[in-house]
């Protein structure tokens, strides 16, 4: 989605080009929506932060307050309209998501004249293998641990470590915590933090999928991103929002109200605003994401379902991807006159979601 430059390369090759949007629908469907909002009618998001906006693909006004940072700061706001004007000279966007999940999202994209939208999820897993940290999961209760979670920029204060601490204790459910670095401190490992008590775990690093998929997991206080969004249904996992950076606060709203799948510890939360969340307002998020009978927890189930059925054979996710390999042979076949067959268009679609797999696990690459 930040690569639009290399549209240009494509139309002097003649090659037709596509965008992976590695988002949700809803996102997309905001991002189009705000740069029309700014070009045509002098729209700033910064000046609405104290107030209610109308989004066609959200079915309840989103707060200004969660507006995504790239579009409160004047330098980053032209280049995210610059990239959505882009997005509009492709032949078609790849969004990571599925029909079943953003139904009204895709709908009211699929009512504009923007470029054909081909949904396809790509939240399976595999796991990894068992270490210290898993086995301490065997033994715990079903669903009785909450694991928190904040990415790989999810780094927190001193003070605000303390917080979290005092609101694990209050809140008196198990816990396992992926604390990754401190501000002004150096990186956490789980060769030097990782502190055991019969209640909880401090670790480092987390394998993130596998603890979601382990039976002891009740719940996810997360960072909202999307990839760890999509984890988190495919294993059936309730959340807990917490965003950080990009367009993290606007996926809690779709969460918390549009989707009603979390329980909100905040939606507008800033890494930048140095704000301190109070050990009660995490605790308050904690328990009621843990609570045995919130209809939530038999939400996100049938979400689960959902996204799996989405990726079998026959699944939207799996149709999408065939619908988007025959859209590329027509498309540069017009474009070059030359026959492009299906095997040639397979293998570099696997290669491209090989790629995609890599840029999501790497943080180096």
């Amino acid at each position: 989605m930040f690569c639009t430059s290399m549209l240009d390369v494509a139309e002097e090759f003649g090659v037709p080009p596509y965008l992976f949007f590695p988002s949700g629908a809803a996102f997309l469907g905001f991002m189009f929506h705000i740069q029309e909002l700014h070009d045509e009618e002098g729209f700033v998001a910064a000046e609405s932060t104290g107030v209610e906006l109308v989004f066609p693909g959200l079915a309840n006004r989103l707060p200004g307050k969660v507006l995504p940072s790239g579009f409160l700061y004047e330098e980053w706001a032209v280049a995210s309209y610059r990239i959505a004007r882009d997005f509009r000279k492709t032949k078609g966007i790849l969004v990571n998501t599925a029909k079943e999940l953003e139904s009204y999202a895709l709908e009211s994209l699929s009512k504009t004249e923007n470029p054909k939208l081909k949904p396809e999820s790509s939240s399976e897993s595999s796991g990894s293998e068992e270490d210290e940290v898993m086995r301490w999961l065997d033994q715990q209760p079903e669903s009785s641990v909450a694991f928190l979670c904040f990415g790989s920029m999810g780094g927190f204060c001193a003070e605000q470590v303390k917080e979290i601490a005092c609101a694990l204790e209050g809140s008196g459910h198990r816990f396992l915590w992926s604390l990754r670095r401190l501000e002004g401190g150096p990186a956490l490992t789980p060769t030097t933090t990782d502190y055991g008590t019969e209640v909880g775990r401090v670790i480092g690093w987390a394998p993130q999928a596998a603890v979601l998929a382990h039976r002891s997991v009740g719940g996810f206080v997360s960072h909202c991103g999307w990839n760890s969004t999509l984890e988190s249904m495919w294993f059936g996992v309730p959340m807990a929002t917490w965003p950080m950076y990009a367009e993290q606060q606007f996926n809690a709203f779709l969460l918390v109200k549009e989707l009603e799948i979390a329980a909100e510890i905040k939606m507008d939360y800033r890494t930048e605003s140095g704000e301190i969340v109070s050990a009660e307002e995490i605790e308050r998020g904690i328990r009621s994401l843990m609570e045995q009978n919130n209809p939530m927890k038999e939400k996100m189930k049938e979400f689960c379902d959902k996204v799996r059925g989405a990726l079998m054979d026959g699944g939207s996710s799996s149709s999408s991807i065939a619908e988007f390999i025959e859209d590329i042979k027509i498309n540069y076949r017009s474009e070059s006159g030359k026959i492009v067959t299906t095997e040639e268009v397979k293998r570099g679609t696997k290669s491209l979601m090989e790629l995609a797999k890599q840029l999501d696990e790497g943080d180096d690459i």
